[in-house]
Protein backbone atom coordinates (compact mmCIF):
# COMPACT_ATOMS: atom_id res chain seq x y z
CA UNK A 1 0.00 0.00 0.00
CA UNK A 2 1.60 3.22 -1.35
CA UNK A 3 1.46 6.76 0.88
CA UNK A 4 -1.71 7.89 -1.36
CA UNK A 5 -3.85 4.67 -0.56
CA UNK A 6 -2.77 4.59 3.46
CA UNK A 7 -4.05 8.55 3.48
CA UNK A 8 -7.05 7.42 1.67
CA UNK A 9 -8.03 4.46 4.04
CA UNK A 10 -7.00 7.18 6.84
CA UNK A 11 -9.52 9.68 5.87
CA UNK A 12 -12.28 7.13 5.59
CA UNK A 13 -11.77 5.74 9.02
CA UNK A 14 -11.54 9.58 10.40
CA UNK A 15 -15.13 10.16 8.80
CA UNK A 16 -16.61 7.34 10.78
CA UNK A 17 -16.00 10.38 13.80
CA UNK A 18 -18.22 12.80 11.88
CA UNK A 19 -21.72 14.07 14.27
CA UNK A 20 -24.55 14.03 12.30
CA UNK A 21 -24.97 17.98 12.85
CA UNK A 22 -24.52 21.69 11.29
CA UNK A 23 -21.64 22.99 10.75
CA UNK A 24 -18.19 24.13 8.62
CA UNK A 25 -15.49 22.22 7.36
CA UNK A 26 -11.87 22.55 6.83
CA UNK A 27 -9.86 20.07 4.31
CA UNK A 28 -5.92 20.54 4.97
CA UNK A 29 -3.19 19.17 2.07
CA UNK A 30 -0.17 17.15 3.28
CA UNK A 31 1.45 20.72 4.70
CA UNK A 32 -1.11 20.94 6.84
CA UNK A 33 -2.30 24.06 4.53
CA UNK A 34 -6.09 24.51 4.66
CA UNK A 35 -7.23 24.25 0.94
CA UNK A 36 -11.39 24.32 1.58
CA UNK A 37 -13.80 25.19 3.46
CA UNK A 38 -17.20 23.88 3.28
CA UNK A 39 -21.15 24.34 5.38
CA UNK A 40 -23.15 21.79 5.76
CA UNK A 41 -26.36 20.94 7.41
CA UNK A 42 -25.25 17.31 7.89
CA UNK A 43 -21.31 17.12 7.79
CA UNK A 44 -21.66 13.32 8.56
CA UNK A 45 -23.52 13.00 4.65
CA UNK A 46 -21.41 15.80 3.41
CA UNK A 47 -18.26 15.31 4.21
CA UNK A 48 -18.49 11.95 3.32
CA UNK A 49 -20.15 12.76 -0.04
CA UNK A 50 -16.61 14.15 -1.39
CA UNK A 51 -15.36 10.26 -1.04
CA UNK A 52 -18.35 8.54 -3.05
CA UNK A 53 -19.18 8.48 -6.52
CA UNK A 54 -18.02 10.35 -9.48
CA UNK A 55 -16.92 14.19 -9.39
CA UNK A 56 -16.54 16.88 -11.79
CA UNK A 57 -12.99 17.79 -12.50
CA UNK A 58 -12.19 20.86 -9.60
CA UNK A 59 -13.84 18.58 -7.12
CA UNK A 60 -11.81 15.91 -8.70
CA UNK A 61 -8.51 17.23 -8.00
CA UNK A 62 -9.10 18.87 -4.17
CA UNK A 63 -9.88 15.46 -3.20
CA UNK A 64 -6.57 14.40 -4.61
CA UNK A 65 -5.28 16.85 -2.19
CA UNK A 66 -6.97 15.93 0.44
CA UNK A 67 -4.92 14.25 3.22
CA UNK A 68 -6.90 15.51 6.64
CA UNK A 69 -9.75 17.94 7.49
CA UNK A 70 -11.62 19.48 10.51
CA UNK A 71 -14.91 20.49 11.40
CA UNK A 72 -16.79 23.00 13.62
CA UNK A 73 -20.78 22.13 14.95
CA UNK A 74 -22.83 24.84 15.02
CA UNK A 75 -26.20 25.26 16.18
CA UNK A 76 -28.38 25.64 12.86
CA UNK A 77 -26.82 26.00 8.78
CA UNK A 78 -27.44 29.77 8.80
CA UNK A 79 -24.92 29.90 11.47
CA UNK A 80 -22.66 27.18 9.39
CA UNK A 81 -23.37 29.68 6.34
CA UNK A 82 -21.91 33.03 8.71
CA UNK A 83 -18.92 30.71 10.34
CA UNK A 84 -17.95 29.64 6.12
CA UNK A 85 -17.65 33.20 5.30
CA UNK A 86 -15.40 33.93 8.26
CA UNK A 87 -13.23 31.00 7.90
CA UNK A 88 -12.70 31.53 4.03
CA UNK A 89 -11.82 35.03 4.96
CA UNK A 90 -9.47 34.16 7.25
CA UNK A 91 -7.70 31.99 5.65
CA UNK A 92 -8.25 32.47 1.87
CA UNK A 93 -7.88 28.01 0.91
CA UNK A 94 -7.45 28.23 -2.83
CA UNK A 95 -10.25 26.30 -3.98
CA UNK A 96 -12.79 29.24 -2.05
CA UNK A 97 -10.59 32.04 -3.84
CA UNK A 98 -13.27 32.95 -5.63
CA UNK A 99 -15.58 33.38 -2.64
CA UNK A 100 -13.21 36.47 -1.09
CA UNK A 101 -12.92 39.94 -1.25
CA UNK A 102 -10.46 41.04 1.28
CA UNK A 103 -7.26 38.65 2.33
CA UNK A 104 -7.84 38.99 6.03
CA UNK A 105 -9.67 41.30 8.24
CA UNK A 106 -8.60 45.27 8.44
CA UNK A 107 -7.92 46.85 11.57
CA UNK A 108 -7.46 50.51 13.18
CA UNK A 109 -4.37 51.29 15.20
CA UNK A 110 -2.83 53.74 17.49
CA UNK A 111 0.34 53.24 17.41
CA UNK A 112 2.59 53.06 20.89
CA UNK A 113 4.85 55.88 19.30
CA UNK A 114 6.38 59.13 21.02
CA UNK A 115 4.49 60.96 18.25
CA UNK A 116 1.65 57.94 17.69
CA UNK A 117 -0.31 57.67 14.20
CA UNK A 118 -3.55 56.68 13.12
CA UNK A 119 -2.90 53.25 10.74
CA UNK A 120 -5.16 51.07 8.83
CA UNK A 121 -3.24 47.87 8.82
CA UNK A 122 -4.21 44.32 7.79
CA UNK A 123 -1.24 42.40 9.75
CA UNK A 124 -0.79 43.16 13.50
CA UNK A 125 2.81 43.09 14.65
CA UNK A 126 3.26 42.84 18.77
CA UNK A 127 3.43 45.80 20.95
CA UNK A 128 2.16 47.91 18.00
CA UNK A 129 -0.02 50.29 20.08
CA UNK A 130 -3.93 49.92 20.84
CA UNK A 131 -5.91 47.61 18.33
CA UNK A 132 -9.55 48.17 16.83
CA UNK A 133 -11.34 45.88 15.02
CA UNK A 134 -11.24 43.39 12.67
CA UNK A 135 -14.00 45.45 10.87
CA UNK A 136 -15.54 43.32 8.22
CA UNK A 137 -16.40 46.06 5.78
CA UNK A 138 -12.45 47.32 5.02
CA UNK A 139 -13.77 50.13 2.53
CA UNK A 140 -15.82 51.48 5.97
CA UNK A 141 -12.40 51.01 7.72
CA UNK A 142 -10.27 53.09 5.28
CA UNK A 143 -13.05 55.69 5.74
CA UNK A 144 -12.68 55.84 8.89
CA UNK A 145 -8.89 56.44 9.46
CA UNK A 146 -9.32 59.10 6.71
CA UNK A 147 -11.58 60.85 8.60
CA UNK A 148 -10.10 60.61 12.06
CA UNK A 149 -6.54 61.96 10.22
CA UNK A 150 -9.01 65.00 9.29
CA UNK A 151 -9.96 65.79 12.38
CA UNK A 152 -7.03 65.12 14.45
CA UNK A 153 -3.81 66.36 14.05
CA UNK A 154 -1.68 63.04 14.69
CA UNK A 155 1.54 62.63 13.08
CA UNK A 156 1.20 60.77 9.44
CA UNK A 157 4.86 60.33 7.79
CA UNK A 158 6.63 56.97 8.84
CA UNK A 159 9.66 57.77 9.57
CA UNK A 160 9.78 61.91 11.10
CA UNK A 161 11.17 64.10 8.01
CA UNK A 162 13.61 67.25 8.97
CA UNK A 163 11.03 69.76 7.90
CA UNK A 164 7.54 70.09 7.91
CA UNK A 165 5.10 68.75 5.09
CA UNK A 166 1.76 69.28 3.65
CA UNK A 167 -0.06 67.87 6.51
CA UNK A 168 1.34 70.74 8.97
CA UNK A 169 0.53 73.55 6.63
CA UNK A 170 -3.23 72.44 6.34
CA UNK A 171 -3.66 72.04 9.95
CA UNK A 172 -3.74 67.93 10.07
CA UNK A 173 -0.07 67.68 12.19
CA UNK A 174 1.38 68.79 14.87
CA UNK A 175 4.49 68.76 13.14
CA UNK A 176 7.28 67.24 15.35
CA UNK A 177 9.51 67.38 13.17
CA UNK A 178 9.90 71.31 13.78
CA UNK A 179 8.10 71.44 17.10
CA UNK A 180 8.23 69.94 20.51
CA UNK A 181 4.68 68.77 21.13
CA UNK A 182 3.36 68.55 24.22
CA UNK A 183 2.95 64.71 24.60
CA UNK A 184 -0.14 65.55 27.10
CA UNK A 185 -1.92 67.06 23.98
CA UNK A 186 -1.38 63.67 22.11
CA UNK A 187 -2.80 61.61 25.17
CA UNK A 188 -6.31 64.08 24.78
CA UNK A 189 -6.34 63.47 20.98
CA UNK A 190 -6.37 59.42 21.07
CA UNK A 191 -8.88 60.11 23.84
CA UNK A 192 -10.90 61.43 21.76
CA UNK A 193 -10.52 59.04 18.80
CA UNK A 194 -10.62 56.28 20.80
CA UNK A 195 -14.16 57.03 21.98
CA UNK A 196 -15.05 57.64 18.29
CA UNK A 197 -14.07 54.19 17.78
CA UNK A 198 -16.17 53.12 20.58
CA UNK A 199 -18.53 54.12 18.45
CA UNK A 200 -19.65 57.08 20.20
CA UNK A 201 -19.99 59.76 17.38
CA UNK A 202 -22.21 62.17 19.36
CA UNK A 203 -20.42 64.33 21.31
CA UNK A 204 -17.96 64.41 18.17
CA UNK A 205 -20.77 65.90 15.86
CA UNK A 206 -22.05 68.32 18.53
CA UNK A 207 -18.22 69.84 18.83
CA UNK A 208 -18.62 69.88 15.24
CA UNK A 209 -21.66 71.46 15.09
CA UNK A 210 -20.78 74.37 17.18
CA UNK A 211 -17.19 75.22 15.01
CA UNK A 212 -19.23 75.26 12.28
CA UNK A 213 -21.62 78.16 13.40
CA UNK A 214 -18.95 80.12 14.66
CA UNK A 215 -17.07 80.11 11.23
CA UNK A 216 -20.10 80.72 9.64
CA UNK A 217 -20.63 83.60 12.09
CA UNK A 218 -17.43 84.66 10.89
CA UNK A 219 -18.07 84.33 7.46
CA UNK A 220 -15.38 81.99 7.45
CA UNK A 221 -17.82 80.03 4.95
CA UNK A 222 -15.09 77.48 3.46
CA UNK A 223 -14.47 76.45 6.95
CA UNK A 224 -17.96 76.30 7.67
CA UNK A 225 -18.51 73.49 4.73
CA UNK A 226 -15.30 71.87 5.78
CA UNK A 227 -17.33 70.76 9.07
CA UNK A 228 -20.60 70.17 7.59
CA UNK A 229 -18.56 67.60 5.64
CA UNK A 230 -17.42 66.36 8.30
CA UNK A 231 -20.16 65.60 9.97
CA UNK A 232 -21.33 64.32 7.31
CA UNK A 233 -18.56 61.82 7.19
CA UNK A 234 -18.84 60.93 11.07
CA UNK A 235 -22.86 60.46 10.61
CA UNK A 236 -22.54 57.78 8.10
CA UNK A 237 -19.62 56.37 9.66
CA UNK A 238 -22.35 55.74 13.07
CA UNK A 239 -25.00 54.46 10.34
CA UNK A 240 -22.16 51.52 8.78
CA UNK A 241 -21.26 50.93 12.14
CA UNK A 242 -24.98 50.02 12.95
CA UNK A 243 -25.44 48.31 9.49
CA UNK A 244 -22.58 46.63 10.55
CA UNK A 245 -24.18 44.85 13.34
CA UNK A 246 -21.70 46.25 15.82
CA UNK A 247 -21.40 44.47 18.68
CA UNK A 248 -18.57 44.42 21.81
CA UNK A 249 -15.67 41.88 21.09
CA UNK A 250 -16.27 39.01 23.14
CA UNK A 251 -14.34 35.79 24.18
CA UNK A 252 -16.57 32.28 25.57
CA UNK A 253 -15.04 29.44 26.78
CA UNK A 254 -16.46 26.31 27.92
CA UNK A 255 -15.50 22.77 29.36
CA UNK A 256 -16.27 18.78 28.67
CA UNK A 257 -14.56 16.40 30.80
CA UNK A 258 -14.93 12.73 31.10
CA UNK A 259 -12.86 10.62 33.99
CA UNK A 260 -9.98 10.89 31.10
CA UNK A 261 -10.05 13.85 29.80
CA UNK A 262 -10.78 17.27 29.58
CA UNK A 263 -12.24 19.20 26.37
CA UNK A 264 -12.11 23.02 26.17
CA UNK A 265 -13.18 25.34 23.81
CA UNK A 266 -13.00 28.91 23.03
CA UNK A 267 -14.54 30.95 20.17
CA UNK A 268 -13.63 34.66 19.73
CA UNK A 269 -16.25 36.44 18.50
CA UNK A 270 -15.68 40.04 17.20
CA UNK A 271 -18.18 42.83 15.34
CA UNK A 272 -20.73 39.72 16.44
CA UNK A 273 -19.57 37.36 14.30
CA UNK A 274 -17.41 34.40 15.14
CA UNK A 275 -13.83 34.62 13.44
CA UNK A 276 -11.99 31.68 15.33
CA UNK A 277 -12.33 28.42 17.27
CA UNK A 278 -9.45 27.54 19.47
CA UNK A 279 -9.85 23.89 20.99
CA UNK A 280 -7.47 22.09 23.58
CA UNK A 281 -7.54 18.50 25.09
CA UNK A 282 -6.27 17.30 28.13
CA UNK A 283 -5.51 14.41 30.05
CA UNK A 284 -8.00 14.63 32.87
CA UNK A 285 -5.59 14.07 36.08
CA UNK A 286 -6.87 16.44 38.67
CA UNK A 287 -10.39 18.38 39.12
CA UNK A 288 -11.28 19.43 35.74
CA UNK A 289 -13.27 23.12 37.12
CA UNK A 290 -9.46 24.04 38.64
CA UNK A 291 -8.04 22.82 35.19
CA UNK A 292 -10.44 25.02 33.37
CA UNK A 293 -9.83 28.30 35.28
CA UNK A 294 -6.00 27.87 35.42
CA UNK A 295 -6.07 27.58 31.43
CA UNK A 296 -8.52 30.62 31.11
CA UNK A 297 -5.31 32.20 33.34
CA UNK A 298 -2.92 31.34 31.20
CA UNK A 299 -4.45 31.76 28.08
CA UNK A 300 -4.36 35.82 28.48
CA UNK A 301 -1.58 36.32 31.38
CA UNK A 302 1.29 33.64 29.84
CA UNK A 303 0.12 33.12 26.16
CA UNK A 304 -0.38 37.23 26.03
CA UNK A 305 -3.31 36.88 23.97
CA UNK A 306 -5.37 40.05 23.96
CA UNK A 307 -8.36 40.66 26.17
CA UNK A 308 -11.58 41.11 24.31
CA UNK A 309 -14.19 43.58 25.96
CA UNK A 310 -16.49 40.99 27.18
CA UNK A 311 -14.95 37.23 28.39
CA UNK A 312 -17.92 34.53 28.87
CA UNK A 313 -17.28 31.25 30.36
CA UNK A 314 -19.47 28.45 31.00
CA UNK A 315 -18.42 27.66 34.98
CA UNK A 316 -15.67 28.51 37.71
CA UNK A 317 -15.17 31.31 40.14
CA UNK A 318 -16.24 34.67 38.49
CA UNK A 319 -14.28 36.79 41.69
CA UNK A 320 -11.58 35.06 41.26
CA UNK A 321 -10.96 34.82 37.60
CA UNK A 322 -11.64 38.67 37.66
CA UNK A 323 -9.61 39.34 40.16
CA UNK A 324 -6.25 37.15 38.54
CA UNK A 325 -7.03 38.84 35.18
CA UNK A 326 -7.73 42.38 36.25
CA UNK A 327 -10.96 42.02 33.70
CA UNK A 328 -14.33 41.29 34.22
CA UNK A 329 -15.53 37.79 33.90
CA UNK A 330 -19.10 36.52 33.11
CA UNK A 331 -21.18 33.56 33.79
CA UNK A 332 -24.19 33.55 31.33
CA UNK A 333 -27.45 32.83 32.71
CA UNK A 334 -30.21 33.65 29.94
CA UNK A 335 -30.32 34.98 26.40
CA UNK A 336 -28.07 34.37 23.01
CA UNK A 337 -24.62 34.32 25.92
CA UNK A 338 -26.42 31.08 27.24
CA UNK A 339 -26.72 30.34 24.24
CA UNK A 340 -22.77 30.85 23.11
CA UNK A 341 -21.80 28.97 26.23
CA UNK A 342 -23.76 25.85 25.30
CA UNK A 343 -22.70 25.92 21.75
CA UNK A 344 -19.31 25.77 22.84
CA UNK A 345 -19.55 23.19 25.86
CA UNK A 346 -21.34 21.02 22.53
CA UNK A 347 -17.75 21.64 20.33
CA UNK A 348 -15.77 20.53 23.60
CA UNK A 349 -18.09 17.17 24.25
CA UNK A 350 -17.99 16.53 20.59
CA UNK A 351 -14.22 16.70 20.50
CA UNK A 352 -14.10 14.12 23.35
CA UNK A 353 -16.44 12.12 21.45
CA UNK A 354 -14.16 11.94 18.22
CA UNK A 355 -11.25 10.84 20.51
CA UNK A 356 -13.25 8.30 21.97
CA UNK A 357 -13.93 6.43 18.55
CA UNK A 358 -10.55 7.53 17.67
CA UNK A 359 -9.54 4.94 20.25
CA UNK A 360 -12.07 2.52 19.51
CA UNK A 361 -11.36 2.24 15.69
CA UNK A 362 -7.59 2.30 16.69
CA UNK A 363 -8.67 -0.71 18.82
CA UNK A 364 -9.78 -2.37 16.48
CA UNK A 365 -7.19 -2.16 14.00
CA UNK A 366 -4.87 -3.24 16.70
CA UNK A 367 -5.36 -5.37 20.07
CA UNK A 368 -8.90 -6.19 18.86
CA UNK A 369 -7.79 -7.39 15.46
CA UNK A 370 -5.34 -9.36 17.48
CA UNK A 371 -7.99 -11.18 19.68
CA UNK A 372 -10.22 -11.94 17.02
CA UNK A 373 -7.79 -13.60 15.18
CA UNK A 374 -7.41 -15.95 17.81
CA UNK A 375 -10.54 -16.46 18.62
CA UNK A 376 -10.65 -17.62 15.00
CA UNK A 377 -7.84 -20.07 15.44
CA UNK A 378 -9.12 -21.39 18.87
CA UNK A 379 -5.88 -19.84 20.69
CA UNK A 380 -6.29 -18.46 23.80
CA UNK A 381 -4.92 -15.07 23.13
CA UNK A 382 -2.05 -12.92 20.66
CA UNK A 383 -0.28 -10.30 21.38
CA UNK A 384 3.34 -10.83 20.21
CA UNK A 385 2.95 -12.06 16.23
CA UNK A 386 6.42 -12.52 14.17
CA UNK A 387 6.63 -12.92 10.31
CA UNK A 388 9.33 -14.09 7.78
CA UNK A 389 10.17 -13.52 4.34
CA UNK A 390 13.02 -13.98 2.58
CA UNK A 391 14.64 -12.60 -0.35
CA UNK A 392 17.38 -13.45 -3.46
CA UNK A 393 18.32 -12.38 -6.65
CA UNK A 394 18.41 -15.27 -8.81
CA UNK A 395 19.24 -17.44 -5.20
CA UNK A 396 22.33 -15.84 -4.70
CA UNK A 397 22.81 -13.07 -2.03
CA UNK A 398 20.18 -14.53 -0.41
CA UNK A 399 18.98 -12.63 3.02
CA UNK A 400 16.03 -13.38 5.90
CA UNK A 401 14.35 -10.65 7.46
CA UNK A 402 11.75 -11.15 10.29
CA UNK A 403 9.12 -8.27 12.13
CA UNK A 404 7.20 -8.48 15.19
CA UNK A 405 4.24 -6.86 16.02
CA UNK A 406 2.80 -6.69 19.81
CA UNK A 407 -0.97 -5.71 20.30
CA UNK A 408 -1.37 -5.06 16.83
CA UNK A 409 1.27 -2.38 16.56
CA UNK A 410 4.98 -2.46 15.05
CA UNK A 411 7.55 -3.75 17.48
CA UNK A 412 10.87 -2.47 15.45
CA UNK A 413 13.53 -3.28 18.29
CA UNK A 414 12.34 -6.80 17.89
CA UNK A 415 12.96 -7.02 13.80
CA UNK A 416 16.11 -8.98 12.88
CA UNK A 417 17.68 -9.95 10.02
CA UNK A 418 19.33 -12.96 8.78
CA UNK A 419 22.03 -13.91 5.95
CA UNK A 420 21.50 -17.32 4.73
CA UNK A 421 24.62 -19.82 5.60
CA UNK A 422 23.20 -23.17 4.73
CA UNK A 423 21.69 -23.05 1.53
CA UNK A 424 22.62 -22.87 -2.00
CA UNK A 425 19.96 -21.39 -5.07
CA UNK A 426 16.60 -20.36 -4.41
CA UNK A 427 14.81 -22.94 -1.94
CA UNK A 428 11.89 -21.25 0.14
CA UNK A 429 11.33 -23.82 2.74
CA UNK A 430 15.21 -24.51 3.25
CA UNK A 431 15.95 -21.06 3.66
CA UNK A 432 12.51 -21.02 6.29
CA UNK A 433 14.10 -24.04 8.48
CA UNK A 434 17.23 -22.22 8.57
CA UNK A 435 16.21 -18.74 9.97
CA UNK A 436 13.48 -20.26 12.25
CA UNK A 437 16.00 -22.61 14.39
CA UNK A 438 18.41 -19.70 14.35
CA UNK A 439 15.50 -17.62 15.50
CA UNK A 440 14.09 -19.51 18.09
CA UNK A 441 16.98 -22.05 18.99
CA UNK A 442 17.81 -20.06 22.30
CA UNK A 443 13.80 -19.83 23.42
CA UNK A 444 14.30 -16.31 24.52
CA UNK A 445 11.21 -13.43 23.68
CA UNK A 446 8.76 -15.98 21.91
CA UNK A 447 5.88 -15.11 20.03
CA UNK A 448 2.27 -16.47 20.47
CA UNK A 449 1.62 -16.53 16.84
CA UNK A 450 4.26 -17.27 13.35
CA UNK A 451 3.07 -16.05 9.95
CA UNK A 452 4.48 -17.93 6.60
CA UNK A 453 3.93 -15.71 3.68
CA UNK A 454 2.76 -18.67 1.66
CA UNK A 455 0.73 -22.05 1.83
CA UNK A 456 1.62 -26.11 2.87
CA UNK A 457 5.06 -25.64 1.78
CA UNK A 458 6.40 -22.80 4.26
CA UNK A 459 4.60 -24.04 7.04
CA UNK A 460 5.48 -27.44 7.32
CA UNK A 461 8.99 -26.41 6.88
CA UNK A 462 8.96 -23.95 9.79
CA UNK A 463 6.72 -26.72 12.05
CA UNK A 464 9.69 -28.78 11.31
CA UNK A 465 12.44 -26.59 12.28
CA UNK A 466 10.18 -25.59 15.65
CA UNK A 467 9.89 -29.52 16.26
CA UNK A 468 14.06 -30.02 16.25
CA UNK A 469 14.42 -27.42 18.83
CA UNK A 470 11.62 -28.46 20.97
CA UNK A 471 9.91 -25.25 20.82
CA UNK A 472 6.24 -25.19 19.92
CA UNK A 473 4.84 -21.82 18.49
CA UNK A 474 1.54 -22.03 16.76
CA UNK A 475 2.42 -21.30 13.03
CA UNK A 476 -0.59 -19.50 10.27
CA UNK A 477 0.08 -19.96 6.68
CA UNK A 478 -1.40 -17.29 4.03
CA UNK A 479 -2.96 -18.87 1.07
CA UNK A 480 -2.73 -16.71 -2.19
CA UNK A 481 -4.55 -16.44 -4.92
CA UNK A 482 -3.35 -16.40 -9.00
CA UNK A 483 -2.75 -12.79 -8.59
CA UNK A 484 -0.57 -12.92 -4.91
CA UNK A 485 -3.26 -11.74 -3.04
CA UNK A 486 -4.19 -13.74 0.63
CA UNK A 487 -7.49 -15.47 0.00
CA UNK A 488 -7.60 -17.97 2.89
CA UNK A 489 -5.43 -18.78 6.29
CA UNK A 490 -3.96 -22.33 6.60
CA UNK A 491 -3.99 -23.33 10.40
CA UNK A 492 -3.61 -26.69 11.64
CA UNK A 493 -3.83 -28.28 8.20
CA UNK A 494 -7.30 -26.31 8.09
CA UNK A 495 -8.34 -24.20 5.34
CA UNK A 496 -10.09 -21.07 7.46
CA UNK A 497 -11.91 -18.20 5.45
CA UNK A 498 -11.49 -14.48 6.46
CA UNK A 499 -13.80 -11.34 5.67
CA UNK A 500 -11.70 -9.33 3.70
CA UNK A 501 -12.89 -6.34 4.84
CA UNK A 502 -12.06 -7.47 9.21
CA UNK A 503 -10.00 -5.62 10.86
CA UNK A 504 -8.32 -8.85 11.21
CA UNK A 505 -7.43 -9.75 7.97
CA UNK A 506 -6.14 -5.81 7.53
CA UNK A 507 -3.50 -6.92 10.02
CA UNK A 508 -2.22 -9.48 8.37
CA UNK A 509 -2.22 -7.43 5.55
CA UNK A 510 0.12 -4.38 7.39
CA UNK A 511 2.42 -7.10 8.53
CA UNK A 512 2.57 -8.58 5.20
CA UNK A 513 3.88 -5.94 3.65
CA UNK A 514 6.17 -4.75 6.45
CA UNK A 515 8.18 -8.17 6.69
CA UNK A 516 8.48 -7.84 3.21
CA UNK A 517 9.25 -4.23 2.77
CA UNK A 518 12.04 -5.11 5.74
CA UNK A 519 13.36 -7.60 3.88
CA UNK A 520 13.81 -6.18 0.35
CA UNK A 521 15.67 -3.18 1.96
CA UNK A 522 18.11 -5.40 3.76
CA UNK A 523 18.77 -7.39 0.92
CA UNK A 524 19.29 -4.11 -1.75
CA UNK A 525 21.50 -2.75 1.40
CA UNK A 526 23.37 -6.19 1.02
CA UNK A 527 23.66 -6.48 -2.30
CA UNK A 528 26.46 -4.94 -4.53
CA UNK A 529 26.17 -2.17 -7.17
CA UNK A 530 28.85 -4.17 -9.38
CA UNK A 531 26.29 -7.81 -9.03
CA UNK A 532 23.28 -5.78 -9.78
CA UNK A 533 24.86 -3.74 -12.49
CA UNK A 534 26.40 -7.23 -14.09
CA UNK A 535 22.98 -8.48 -14.57
CA UNK A 536 21.31 -5.17 -15.85
CA UNK A 537 23.83 -5.64 -18.72
CA UNK A 538 22.27 -9.00 -19.91
CA UNK A 539 18.87 -6.97 -19.79
CA UNK A 540 18.33 -5.80 -24.43
CA UNK A 541 18.45 -2.01 -24.14
CA UNK A 542 19.46 -0.51 -20.92
CA UNK A 543 22.10 1.75 -21.44
CA UNK A 544 24.81 3.29 -18.91
CA UNK A 545 21.69 6.34 -18.19
CA UNK A 546 18.96 3.70 -17.53
CA UNK A 547 21.50 1.92 -15.10
CA UNK A 548 21.89 4.91 -13.21
CA UNK A 549 18.29 6.18 -12.78
CA UNK A 550 17.55 2.17 -11.94
CA UNK A 551 20.01 2.53 -8.99
CA UNK A 552 18.96 5.51 -7.77
CA UNK A 553 15.51 4.28 -6.96
CA UNK A 554 16.74 1.07 -5.52
CA UNK A 555 16.88 2.81 -2.35
CA UNK A 556 13.17 3.60 -2.61
CA UNK A 557 10.66 1.63 -0.95
CA UNK A 558 7.89 2.05 -3.45
CA UNK A 559 10.86 0.78 -6.03
CA UNK A 560 8.01 -1.35 -7.94
CA UNK A 561 5.52 1.31 -8.38
CA UNK A 562 8.79 4.19 -9.58
CA UNK A 563 10.90 1.94 -11.93
CA UNK A 564 7.24 2.62 -14.10
CA UNK A 565 7.97 6.08 -14.19
CA UNK A 566 11.34 5.81 -16.40
CA UNK A 567 11.15 5.03 -19.84
CA UNK A 568 11.26 1.21 -20.09
CA UNK A 569 9.15 -1.51 -21.61
CA UNK A 570 6.87 -3.94 -20.43
CA UNK A 571 9.73 -6.65 -21.16
CA UNK A 572 12.36 -4.46 -18.95
CA UNK A 573 10.39 -3.86 -16.45
CA UNK A 574 9.65 -7.59 -15.75
CA UNK A 575 13.43 -8.30 -15.93
CA UNK A 576 14.51 -5.86 -13.26
CA UNK A 577 12.07 -6.94 -11.23
CA UNK A 578 12.79 -10.89 -11.53
CA UNK A 579 15.85 -9.73 -10.47
CA UNK A 580 14.99 -8.37 -7.53
CA UNK A 581 12.47 -10.84 -6.78
CA UNK A 582 9.87 -8.47 -6.93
Amino acid sequence: MNNKEQILVDLKEKLKTIPKKPGCYQYKDKDGTIIYVGKAKNLYNRMHSYFVGSHDAKTTKLVSQICDFEYIITSSEIEAFILEINLIKKYTPKYNIMLTDDKTYPYICITKEKHPRLIYAREIKKNIGKVYGPYPNAKAAKEIVELLNRLYPLRKCRNIPKKECLYYHIHQCLAPCINNVDLHLYDNICDKITTILKGNVKDEIKRLNILMEESSNKLDFEKAIEYRNLIHDLNIIGEKQKMEGYLLDTDVFGYYATNEYVSIQVFHLRDGKMIERNGFLYDNYDNEKDLFQEFIVQFYLVNHNPFPKNILISEGNEEELTRALNHKIMIPKIGKNLELIKLVCDNAKQKIDELIRKQEIEYQKTTGASDYLASLLGLKSIHHIEAFDNSNMLGMDAVSAMVRFSDGKPNRKMYRKYKIKTVVGANEAATMYEVVQRRYKDGNNLPDLIIMDGGAIQVNSCLKALEEIKQFIPVLGLIKNDKHQTESLLFDNKIIPLDKKSYAFKLLEQIQEEVHRYAITYFRNQHSKSTFLSSLDKIKGIGKVKKAQILKLLKEDNFKEEIKKLKLNDEQIKQILELLNL
